[in-house]
C-alpha cells in the first residue's frame, strides 16, 4: 500500500511540481511517454517514480485489445483514492485510448481531468492550465505532420544502455482488426538528420543500443526520398560500438536492400520481428494484410539466404473471424516451418470502429479461441526451447544491461539475436560487451560463462 500525504500545490512556494507517468502497450507508447516527460520538464515539472508524490498523474494507454483498455480502467479506479486525499491532483489519459474514446472517457471515468491524443502532446501545458481551473480539458486532433522531431525525450526508467528512437508516426495499412490508423493517424516520417543526431547524442551519453521505432519502419521515407535502408546505414556508421535494432517490419515491405544493409554492418542486430498473424490465405485476406502465405515464406527465405544467422520473431492472432480448424492448422504448420525464436500471441479481440467490427461477425467461440491460443503458445515454447538448445556451446557477444532478476551475483544482457543471456558478474558492469559461452538454457533464457 502507498502512504498518501495530503498536500496542496502552492505555485509561489513550490514551483517544481511532480509528474508520475504509467505506460501501457507497445514500445511506441513508451517512446511517447519520454516525449511527454520532456515537454513537462520544460514546463516546470520533474518526473517521479513515486505516485504518492505526484501533483500530476498521466496514464499513456493502448487500445489494441479490449484487455489493455480494461487494465487502464481498473487502474483509473485505483487513482480515486489519491484524488480524494490530495486536493489539486490532476489525472490525465494519453495515447490511443484517449484518441479512440475522446470525451466519452471523461463521461465514464469521472476522476479524469485531461484527455490527450498522440499528436497533441505539445498542447499539454495549455490543457493543464484549463484543468487547474476545475474544467475538463481535451485535445485529440490528429496531425498530418507532427513527428516531435525537435523534442529531446526524457529517458524515463532507463538503464542508460538502451534507448528507443521514434523515426515515424502513424499507419496507413488499415489491417481490418486494428485501431492504430484511427488512433495514430496518417503515416509521416521524421527528418533523417534529427534521427541521426539523436542517435549520436545517445551514444555520446553512454548509450550502446538504439531501437528505431515505427508502426512499419520499412515504409520510412524522408522528404528527399531516402528510405529505411539508407537511414539504418547512417545510424550504423555512427560507431561500431553502437548496436542498432528496429521494430516493426511489415512483411509486404521488407526489402532485400534492407537485408543486404544489415549484412554489411555487424552492429545492426541479427534479429527481425516479422508479424505473420495467420498462416491461412483466407484469413490474411480478411485481415487485409496485403500479402499471402507464399509471399511471407518468400521473405523468410530471403532472410535465411542473406542473413543466415538472423533470429526471427512474429505476432500471431488466434480465432479471427471465420477462422476454421483448417485455418488454425495452417498457422501451426507455418510456425513449425519458420521455427520462430519467439512470438507475441493473442486471442482476437474485436475493436470498435475497425473494418472487422463493421463487416465481419466475431463468430469463433471464446473457448475455441482459448484452446487454439494455447496450442499456439505450447508450440512456440517448444520452438523457442529448441532454438535456445541449438545455441548451447556457442559464444555470443552480449551487451550487459543490468543485474539478473534473481541474483545480484549475475548479470543480464542480450545478444545480437535479442535473446536474454545470464552469466556470473565477475568485474563486468552495464554497458560492457562480454563474450559469453552458452552452457544451458530454458525456453526463454540462455545461461553461460564469460570468456575472460
Amino acid at each position: 500500500m502507498f502512504k498518501i500525504h495530503e498536500q496542496k500545490y502552492h505555485p509561489d512556494l513550490d514551483p517544481k511540481r511532480k509528474l508520475y507517468i504509467e505506460t501501457y502497450g507497445c514500445q511506441m507508447n513508451f517512446s511517447d511517454s519520454q516525449i511527454v516527460g520532456s515537454i513537462m520538464t520544460d514546463n516546470n515539472f520533474e518526473t517521479t517514480d513515486k505516485i504518492d508524490e505526484a501533483d500530476l498523474i498521466f496514464v499513456n494507454t493502448c487500445s489494441i485489445r479490449d484487455h489493455a483498455e480494461q487494465r487502464v480502467r481498473a487502474r483509473l479506479q485505483e487513482f480515486k483514492r489519491y484524488k480524494k486525499l490530495k486536493p489539486g491532483l490532476i489525472i490525465g489519459v494519453l495515447g490511443c485510448m484517449a484518441e479512440r474514446l475522446k470525451s466519452q472517457l471523461i463521461d465514464e471515468e469521472k476522476m479524469v481531468d485531461v484527455i490527450v491524443g498522440p499528436d497533441a502532446y505539445r498542447d499539454l501545458p495549455r490543457l493543464l492550465s484549463i484543468a487547474e481551473t476545475g474544467q475538463k480539458a481535451i485535445n485529440v486532433i490528429l496531425s498530418a505532420d507532427e513527428t516531435y522531431a525537435d523534442i529531446n525525450p526524457v529517458r524515463l526508467d532507463s538503464t542508460g544502455i538502451s534507448a528507443f528512437i521514434s523515426i515515424m508516426r502513424g499507419c496507413e495499412n488499415f489491417c481490418s482488426y486494428c485501431v492504430v490508423p484511427f488512433t495514430r493517424g496518417r503515416e509521416r516520417s521524421r527528418n533523417p538528420e534529427t534521427i541521426v543526431s539523436e542517435a549520436q547524442d545517445l551514444f555520446n551519453s553512454g548509450f550502446r543500443e538504439v531501437t528505431l521505432l515505427g508502426q512499419n519502419v520499412n515504409s520510412y521515407k524522408s522528404e528527399r526520398g531516402s528510405g529505411f535502408p539508407e537511414l539504418m546505414e547512417r545510424i550504423a556508421e555512427i560507431d561500431p560500438a553502437l548496436r542498432v535494432r528496429f521494430a516493426t517490419s511489415h512483411p509486404k515491405d521488407l526489402s532485400d536492400e534492407l537485408l543486404k544493409t544489415m549484412a554489411a554492418y555487424p552492429n545492426i542486430c541479427r534479429s527481425i520481428h516479422l508479424p505473420v498473424q495467420s498462416g491461412s490465405d483466407k484469413i490474411l485476406k480478411l485481415m487485409n494484410r496485403k500479402y499471402d502465405r507464399q509471399w511471407y515464406m518468400g521473405r523468410i527465405e530471403a532472410i535465411r539466404a542473406i542473413l543466415p544467422d538472423c533470429a526471427l520473431s512474429t505476432d500471431v492472432i488466434a480465432g479471427f473471424c471465420t477462422e476454421t480448424e483448417d485455418d488454425h492448422q495452417q498457422t501451426l504448420e507455418l510456425m513449425k516451418w519458420a521455427g520462430y525464436d519467439y512470438a507475441f500471441m493473442f486471442k482476437y479481440s474485436e475493436r470498435p470502429g475497425t473494418v472487422a467490427e463493421k463487416r465481419y461477425e466475431d463468430d469463433v467461440p471464446e473457448e475455441v479461441k482459448s484452446r487454439r491460443l494455447k496450442e499456439i503458445i505450447d508450440l512456440q515454447q517448444e520452438l523457442s526451447y529448441r532454438s535456445n538448445q541449438a545455441d548451447i556451446g556457442k559464444t555470443f557477444e552480449v551487451l550487459v544491461e543490468n543485474f539478473s532478476k534473481k541474483s545480484q551475483k549475475e548479470l543480464s544482457g542480450r545478444n545480437s539475436h535479442n535473446k536474454v543471456v545470464i552469466f556470473p558478474k565477475h568485474d563486468f558492469k552495464p554497458g560492457d560487451y562480454v563474450n559469453v559461452r552458452i552452457t544451458a538454457c530454458t525456453s526463454a533464457t540462455l545461461k553461460g560463462e564469460a570468456i575472460i
